[in-house]
């Protein structure tokens, strides 16, 4: 009796392996057959927002990027507005506020969209500032504090 009773549960098994391992190849094959731009597709990981149809000019390449001190959470920006450090806009001591521009760190190639709007930065050598946020989702090594990034307008 005992023997029928760990055969039966064996075979039940067995099985279950075999159906949930064709189920699988079925969903592996379906995938496959499927095809999918790659602008379309968001991932977990992939924070920056994927939109073909902007129109981009380029602005400045190697320009040196930082981000703000968490102590100007709060005030208020050139532009009025009150600063987030977790939003996604940046400081730029010549564009004019509202402008939109693409970001991407030519290290590791991650994007961001960013809205000036606060002028600065007021170091020697850097062209941008940008959010805690913003800064962080691109970076390659979350402990430097500078990067070399590509700036693009964004054309409306």
């Amino acid at each position: 009796m005992r023997k029928s009773i760990t055969l039966f549960f064996l075979i039940a098994i067995i099985g279950l392996a075999t159906s949930q391992s064709s189920i699988v190849e079925k969903l592996k094959a379906s995938l496959h057959k499927t095809s999918v731009s790659r602008d379309s597709v968001k991932t977990v990981k992939d924070t920056v927002r994927q939109e073909p149809h902007l129109k981009l000019k380029i602005f400045k390449k190697d320009a040196n990027a930082s981000y703000y001190h968490d102590k100007f959470n709060g005030r208020r920006t050139a532009s009025g507005d009150k600063f987030d450090n977790n939003s996604y806009t940046a400081a730029h001591r010549k564009l004019p506020f509202g402008t939109k521009l693409k970001v991407t760190n030519q290290a590791s190639g991650k994007s961001i969209i960013v809205e000036v709007t606060d002028r600065g930065p007021f170091s020697r050598g850097r062209e941008i500032d940008l959010t805690r946020r913003g800064f962080m989702e691109i970076a390659k090594n979350k402990g430097i504090g500078i990067m070399v990034v590509t700036i693009e307008e964004v054309i409306d």
